[in-house]
């Protein structure tokens, strides 16, 4: 039974991984006031630009700076339309999330000629799981050991620098000026213009650090968690990342929360395909793999409290003029 326990956790941290980045990467866009609908376009045109660009360079870590440059590059399209030109935040984001879908399987056919996929990633085109130090030597000792060599050692190294950016945005948001700047121009940016500081400015860099976030959740996805790039493979992840976002109130720790019941109802419903429950029988296939995505109709239909976004979000601002 612990065993058992110990393989779900373990599945939860990997499943996880993206939803903890897409969930943080919405934070510094939310916090500056810009809703982000496009997340899930982010996630998943880094995640074919760094498996394609591993493919053929043959160097996961080359594919992960493509797929950074790619969500940054939607970022900032989607910041000229809702900053520069003060469009409307939900068809902008909509519209990336549209145009990517179509863009990525295109390319790859046109590029690789494999029906919208990659080609198979191996060797250093992947990024490789860990093994901690004495973590073979430590698997039999009772629970410690399993705990060490079977849940915290053996992923990889995405996976630890998603937990690790949960307190690194705590500090961000909470603890510098960045953050005090960023979480004002969220709540009152007539007031951040009033003290000489630029919102437009402070609302573009949130963008950018989104924009990061999203190319390492998308690169996991292609480099780390799978093999290579798949049509529509970030399946709704953005989205979860939006409902996690707002089940944890745009705090980091909630947050991360959140994103850890969604990981864990994933586990839950690959271990529970074909298992046999007394009274019910063998429950479909595809019962278990929409629980996650029930859970986040129920979450957002208001089973959280109520959930207060900050107050300038969404809202075009335009520069007073004296």
């Amino acid at each position: 039974m612990f065993e058992t326990l110990i393989l779900m956790l373990d599945a939860t941290m990997r499943v996880s991984t993206p939803l903890i980045f897409a969930a943080l990467a919405g934070l510094y866009s939310e916090r500056a006031g810009i809703v982000d609908i496009g997340l899930e376009g982010k996630i998943l045109g880094s995640a074919f630009a760094a498996a394609a660009a591993a493919s053929v360079f043959g160097s996961a870590w080359i594919g992960l700076c493509f797929g950074i440059m790619a969500s940054v590059g939607l970022a900032m399209i989607h910041g000229f339309a809702c900053i520069t030109h003060r469009g409307d935040h939900i068809v902008s984001g909509v519209a990336i999330n549209t145009i990517v879908a179509g863009l990525t399987v295109t390319l790859s056919m046109h590029w690789f000629g494999m029906g919208g996929q990659t080609p198979a990633l191996t060797g250093d085109a992947r990024f490789l799981d860990i093994t901690f130090p004495f973590a073979d030597a430590l698997e039999s000792v009772p629970v410690i050991g399993s705990i060490y060599s079977n849940l915290l050692s053996g992923h990889n190294i995405l996976v630890y620098l998603a937990f690790l950016m949960v307190p690194i945005t705590y500090w961000a948001i909470y603890k510098t000026r960045f953050g005090l700047r960023l979480r004002a121009v969220g709540e009152n940016p007539h007031a951040v213009d009033t003290a000489g500081i630029s919102v437009s400015f402070i609302r573009y860099r949130a963008l950018i650090i989104c924009g990061i976030l999203c190319g390492l959740a998308g690169a996991y996805l292609s480099t780390a968690h799978n093999a290579g790039f798949l049509k529509d493979m970030s399946a709704g992840k953005g989205y979860m990342a939006l409902a996690a976002l707002i089940f944890g109130k745009w705090r980091p720790v909630p947050v991360l929360l959140a994103c850890l019941l969604f990981g864990f109802l994933d586990a839950v419903a690959v271990r529970m395909q074909g298992v046999e429950i007394p009274g019910i029988g063998q429950v479909p296939v595809q019962a278990i793999e929409v629980l996650p995505y029930v859970l986040t109709v129920l979450l957002l239909a208001g089973f959280i409290g109520k959930a207060i976004g900050p107050k300038a979000i969404g809202r075009p601002y335009v520069k007073e003029r004296a």
